[in-house]
């Protein structure tokens, strides 16, 4: 039966990790976790040591943190379009009866991401939190004193606060604990002194990890600050010495253990580098092999559909890698190997799933980079290569493997409407604007080519290919010949001919791939049904 976990991994020391956490991570279907757009991820490399072989994993990339937004409803909207969708792609998973592990770090239900999800989805799904340790208190571990006592409160503050705000709550609190530093920490150092409570309050940097800093609040160099920080003003004075990081050492300490860390995530699941070394070492993968040296990113193309069209060098590439990387449906269609990572995410993060890709060979993985079709074409290899022009990946191999076209797969089931020039054009206008689109039809068209449209619809767009089709015909006659290919090589295979005129938008959508007809496109009768051919004679 299907339910969705909200398991808490507690601050990042995968020992802190509670029993019942790691048995449910063990035996979810499920694995989904949260990260930037740079695609590494706290969460999971805390959950790493605990994870299966073939487990399936949702990566849900948030389109925006900090930077700016083009997005029509700002920061917001692009946010709750974010939550929208990825509550929809574990719904998906509960609808099919699966286990979902959706991993916090702390506790699922304080200042977690989780929280979205759950308003989203326990109303229709079972649903069950599993909490963890807090990072107020790992905080108050490192520092080793208690935060309260006695009749004494506590009170726990966002950093995002107005200054003005923070200085009168924390005028009024025996103890505090604010969180949600980085970019607010020159606020709340503010807040602290305008309040009195400067001198008594400490700086606890990613506690419980291997990169744990203790320092005095009024210490902190506002321009290192990460989100993953918290300030505490304990209630009683302290009753012992705190152990606090040597302030002049701690610049070479934290980039000693960035470097460090950076390995072991890698080891630990190509996730963030805040991660022990245990976890890496614990991590039951190949990966936790890996040799000091730079691995490398293979771009592949499966082929259309059907198992036989993905190519022997493919199949080779695939089974040596350490991670397997793209979007969910394509990573679905790769067979799960034991010990081999999968790191599935949507289909709008292309840039950022190959920066993660590029990073986790520069620490030493074997990287497939999964497309459909060809990669070359409207796929991963143009985003991978592309990234990997960034000096900081110089020295990390690429290599694409060439894959069966979904045009051409679709071509050979009608005969050979492609047997001359053609060209391919995507009604895509994610990435150009429709104006590029409209002008490259119409150039196509009046130069009498054939030629195959990709990405013809979806739910989101569903007025493409009739304007495709009105602009074809101002320079194609509408008896031309139009194949109709959808889901070719899987198990909805269907293939027609109709007319440039007779051509229904309405019966077209994203597993759809047109082929327009030139004027030397011809159909004809033949055994078994229609055949398509473009001569590559002209007549005089």
């Amino acid at each position: 039966m299907s339910k969705l976990w909200g398991v808490g991994l507690g601050p990042g020391d995968p020992e802190l990790v509670t029993v019942k956490a790691a048995r449910v991570i063990g035996e979810a279907d499920v694995i989904a976790f949260h990260s930037a757009r740079h695609g590494r991820s706290i969460s999971r490399a805390i959950a790493a040591p605990y994870m299966r072989a073939g487990q399936l994993e949702e990566h849900l990339v948030y389109p925006v943190t900090t930077e700016t937004t083009d997005h029509p409803g700002g920061y917001q909207g692009a946010i709750d379009e974010f939550y929208a969708s990825a509550a929809a792609r574990l719904a998906e998973h509960l609808a099919a009866g699966r286990t979902v592990a959706l991993l916090a770090a702390g506790d699922p239900l304080f200042y977690s991401s989780f929280q979205h999800m759950h308003r989203r989805l326990a109303d229709r799904f079972d649903t069950e939190i599993i909490p963890g340790v807090t990072s107020v208190s790992a905080a108050s571990a490192a520092l080793g004193t208690p935060l309260v006592e006695e009749k004494q409160v506590l009170t726990v503050l966002p950093g995002t606060l107005p200054v003005e705000e923070l200085t009168r709550r924390l005028r009024e609190t025996d103890a505090a604990a604010i969180m949600k530093l980085g970019r607010t920490y020159p606020g709340v150092r503010q807040a602290l002194a305008d309040s009195g409570r400067l001198d008594d309050a400490f700086y606890v940097e990613r506690a419980s990890s291997d990169r744990q800093r203790v320092l005095r609040a009024a210490d902190v160099d506002e321009a290192s600050v990460p989100y993953f920080a918290i300030t505490v003003v304990p209630g009683p004075t302290p009753a012992t010495r705190i152990a606090l990081t040597d302030a002049t050492e701690s610049d070479s300490a934290v980039a000693e253990g960035r470097n460090t860390a950076a390995t072991n995530g890698i080891a630990a699941g190509g996730a963030d580098i805040a991660v022990s070394s245990g976890a890496a070492q614990a991590a039951p993968n190949p990966a936790a092999a890996l040799e000091d040296r730079v691995g490398e990113v293979v771009v592949i193309g499966l082929g259309p559909g059907d198992e036989a069209w993905t190519t022997p060098e493919v199949s080779q590439a695939l089974a040596e890698a350490t991670d397997i990387v793209g979007y969910t449906t394509y990573v679905n269609r790769v067979p799960v190997r034991p010990g081999q990572r999968r790191h599935a995410s949507d289909n709008r993060v292309e840039s950022e799933r190959a920066g993660m890709a590029l990073d986790m060979a520069k620490q030493g993985a074997k990287v497939v980079v999964v497309s459909s079709g060809d990669p070359g074409v409207f796929a991963m290899a143009a985003a991978v290569v592309e990234e990997s022009a960034d000096p900081q990946w110089r020295d990390v191999p690429v290599r694409v493997l060439p894959g069966v076209t979904a045009a051409s797969a679709v071509a050979s089931r009608m005969g050979a409407p492609l047997g001359h020039d053609f060209a391919m054009i995507s009604l895509s206008d994610r990435l150009k604007p429709w104006e590029t689109v409209a002008q490259r039809i119409s150039a196509v068209a009046s130069a009498d080519m054939a030629f195959a449209v990709y990405n013809p619809a979806s739910s989101q767009r569903t007025w493409q290919v009739a304007a495709m089709r009105e602009l074809a015909l101002e320079h194609r006659k509408p008896e031309t010949p139009v194949v109709i290919g959808r889901d070719v090589g899987g198990p909805t295979e269907s293939v027609r001919v109709v007319t440039l005129g007779e051509l229904n938008p309405a019966e077209v959508d994203m597993r759809t791939l047109l082929i327009i007809g030139a004027s030397t496109t011809t159909v004809f009768d033949a055994a078994g049904g229609p055949r398509v051919f473009t001569s590559r004679r002209y007549g005089a």
